[in-house]
């Protein structure tokens, strides 16, 4: 991509002024008419080219990030030339079901991607007053996504995982049974998905291939596979050419496009590693200052567009280091992004699949996307009622480990058994994929174990058409 691109607007001035060689970044001075994030070629020593991009301009001098490392040049004999364009991504319909490199080069075996067009890797950013607000709901198949914390069409959602926790068996499991509804009928229209591995290890990429492959979900999936091995500055790209490449197939082809992306701590791991071998002061926990709006230039290239069909909605993968939410890279992700899904480490050691914690996960966009003409129209009085039992039975249970089960009463027994029965029927459902109909009834079958007057956060009506006349012995 990058050397074809290379190849027909190369410039032809070579500069041979290299000030510095320091870790991935060459320093070249005494340059004229360069841009910021143009395409640059680097001939070694040995007449080889290589390829980089212009990351800072400070007077005459260009700080260039190379692709595939430094090692090897000389600064008296290594030449540079500046391309006078910026990096382009080779795109077409053809892409679906391949399997791509961080940069968008094959790497599944096939052929060439033949272009349709060359678009600009950093992308556009949307006019606010051309933006469709997010509403239709999307089914993830995943009940306390779908029931609790309800995802809309161009959306932005992180899911806060931990080492050690299945964040990349959830994320590979949405994106082989995300689904478009329509008018809350249960279509079966399927997302086209664009999967993005930033940093993960070969294992962990033989795990995506095989999970999509035997899903039957690779057929309409877009795969970027950036390895831990590989360049720091393809880490840095493989997400912006994911975004690139979902934005051509929602806006140019009109689909529907779920964006994965997993994980951005490796992806703001390699901004830090950048932002060191630049010598530029650092900010919370070495972390660049630009931290926030650099994540905010990915994620809010999610959304929709007035008058065009398609739409882009990301997930966002992140594990947040030592288990905390205050980290930067999950705090600043929360405040771009319109929710999160929290996996919470004593779920998962009950064996719990997804350990979704689901009282300090949010979807701020939720109430748009469900209830009638989109899920059901019971489905906020539901969820309501849900959390609020659910969240009184997690108080009760750190009670009862002072005071003991003898000293509850009647209700406050309901209460905990429901909590119990929540974690392991409701959040605990395996590879199981679920439509929001069976959510919401399976819900309701919990909700009936109460009588029907201690459900005071659903409508009389919709008990009166729900209720499933049980008791908790049942």
């Amino acid at each position: 991509m990058a050397e074809q691109l290379l190849k027909n607007k190369l410039a032809t001035k070579e500069y041979r002024t290299l000030a510095q060689i320091k870790g991935p970044l060459i320093f070249v001075e005494r340059v004229a008419n360069v841009a910021f994030d143009e395409m640059v070629q680097i001939i070694d020593p040995d007449g080889n080219s290589r390829v980089g991009r212009v990351l800072e301009i400070d007077g005459d001098m260009a700080i260039v990030q190379m692709f595939l490392g430094t090692e090897g040049l000389d600064i008296s004999r290594t030449g540079v030339r500046f391309s006078g364009d910026v990096v382009r991504l080779k795109v077409s319909l053809s892409m679906l079901g391949r399997i791509l490199n961080g940069m968008g080069e094959p790497i599944d075996g096939g052929p060439d991607i033949v272009p349709e067009k060359l678009e600009d890797i950093n992308g556009s950013p949307i006019n606010p007053a051309v933006r469709n607000e997010p509403k239709e709901f999307i089914q993830t198949g995943i009940s306390t996504i779908d029931g609790l914390n309800s995802l809309a069409r161009g959306q932005k959602l992180p899911i806060f995982s931990g080492s050690g926790l299945p964040g990349n068996e959830l994320a590979a499991q949405i994106a082989s049974q995300a689904r478009v509804l329509s008018d809350g009928k249960t279509g079966d229209e399927p997302f086209a998905v664009v999967f993005a591995a930033i940093g993960i290890t070969h294992r962990e990429s033989s795990f995506f291939i095989e999970h999509f492959r035997s899903s039957g979900a690779l057929d309409r999936t877009v795969v970027f596979l950036n390895h831990a091995d590989d360049p720091t500055i393809e880490r840095i790209m493989t997400p912006r050419a994911a975004l690139t490449t979902a934005e051509y197939l929602a806006y140019t082809h009109n689909l529907h496009v779920l964006v994965i992306l997993t994980d951005m701590t490796n992806y703001c791991e390699a901004l830090r590693e950048l932002s060191v071998a630049r010598e530029e002061l650092p900010g919370r926990r070495g972390y660049p200052g630009y931290m926030y709006s650099d994540l905010a230039s990915l994620y809010e290239r999610a959304g929709r567009i007035k008058g065009n069909k398609g739409s882009v909605t990301q997930l966002i993968l992140l594990s947040m280091p030592d288990d905390d939410i205050t980290h930067p890279i999950p705090d600043l992700t929360g405040y771009i992004t319109e929710g999160q899904i929290v996996l919470g480490r004593a779920l998962n050691q009950k064996s719990i699949f997804p350990p979704v914690d689901v009282l300090p996960s949010l979807s701020r966009l939720m109430k748009e996307a469900i209830g009638k003409g989109h899920t059901r129209e019971d489905h906020q009085n539901v969820a309501d009622q849900i959390y609020s039992f659910y969240a009184e039975g997690r108080d009760l249970e750190k009670l009862v480990a002072i005071i003991g089960e003898a000293s509850l009463t009647e209700q406050d027994q309901r209460i905990l058994n429901f909590s119990k029965r929540f974690e392991q029927e409701f959040v605990n459902q395996g590879s199981t994929n679920r439509t929001i109909e069976e959510t919401l009834d399976l819900a309701w079958e919990l909700l009936s174990t109460f009588p029907k007057e201690y459900l005071k956060r659903i409508p009389e009506a919709y008990i009166e058409k729900y209720y499933k006349e049980q008791t908790a012995n049942d």
